[in-house]
């Protein structure tokens, strides 16, 4: 190891998260011979194989998952010690790891924007993925924060509410029910319904509150996207249950909100991280702003709804 760089670790790193040379070679603005070469001469500094290479798909042996591990630990502290070293000058810079679910898209651009004003010097990489795509990442420690709706559970979190996201029963306008008040949540029996996919934290409360009431539905269609769900409700598929932060006013011409009893079902987004993870200054300060925003950014989307 004493004869191995910082670069050929770097360069084993990235492959090593990629699971590909050429994708590797791409995220380095390297050639795939230059990448090949540094990883050949890394592992032959080691003495053992780091890779294994089934078909066309690479897989990390052992040693290289070892190693892959420590790539990861060394150059999360060198980032902090960046950024430590930012902040005694008086400075906020580095790059903030930020993985959400995607209904938060409608929400989280308004919380960047001025974080982005006050400190110009950070650099944020945001993944917008589903529920469990994101406690995969926090798994793997991908992130340094992750913005979920469901509190996961067995898993060792720090974690806080910041925002509410209450959800809704969005139909089509012309839906028979379109207009009533109070509707008693029976008249949702065997109504055609449009669910997010299984793992979806917005599906399993809407579950547990028509199982609760003894309520069955007939799933018409289940997709992966708040913005296709809209859509399959315009064209008539059925009703669903959204977040009311999806619904803004120039996205209704063809849909409504039903006034149905025991809804809108309270909910919250929440921010966390692992419990015995250190954040860096970087992370640190945006998860003390986005609770200190978290009532202003509230009122902000509630008048774009209203």
């Amino acid at each position: 190891m004493r004869q191995s760089t910082l670069h050929q670790l770097k360069v084993f790193e990235t492959v090593a998260r990629l699971t590909s040379i050429t994708r590797a070679a791409e995220e380095l603005s390297l050639t795939q011979p230059t990448v090949s070469m540094q990883v050949k001469q890394l592992t032959q500094n080691i003495g053992v194989p780091l890779f294994e290479q089934i078909g066309k798909k690479l897989y990390l042996t052992a040693s290289g998952q070892e190693l892959f591990a420590t790539c990861q630990d060394v150059f999360d502290r060198l980032s902090r010690f960046e950024m430590k070293i930012a902040d005694f000058q008086g400075l906020k810079q580095g790059k903030l790891k930020l993985a959400t679910i995607t209904t938060t898209k409608y929400f989280i651009p308004r919380a960047l924007a001025p974080f982005c004003q006050l400190y110009p010097g950070v650099d944020i990489a945001l993944e917008i993925t589903n529920h469990e795509r994101v406690l995969e990442r926090l798994s793997d420690n991908l992130d340094d924060l992750y913005i979920i709706s469901k509190i996961p559970e067995r898993l060792d979190v720090e974690l806080h509410p910041f925002l509410e996201n209450p959800l809704v029963v969005v139909a089509p306008k012309n839906h028979p029910l379109a207009g009533e008040k109070n509707i008693p949540i029976s008249k949702l029996q065997g109504e055609a319904f449009i669910m997010r996919e299984r793992g979806s934290g917005t599906r399993d409360a809407v579950e547990q509150l028509l199982a609760k009431h003894d309520i069955s539905v007939k799933v018409r269609l289940e997709l992966g996207g708040n913005e296709a769900i809209k859509q399959a409700i315009g064209v008539g598929f059925g009703i669903s249950i959204l977040s009311q932060h999806t619904v803004m006013p120039d996205a209704m011409s063809d849909l409504t909100i039903l006034d149905v009893e025991h809804f809108p079902i309270e909910r919250h987004w929440y921010i966390m991280h692992q419990t015995d993870k250190q954040l860096s200054i970087v992370a640190s300060t945006f998860f003390d702003f986005l609770q200190q925003e978290s009532r202003g950014i509230a009122d902000k989307m509630r008048t774009k709804i209203n």
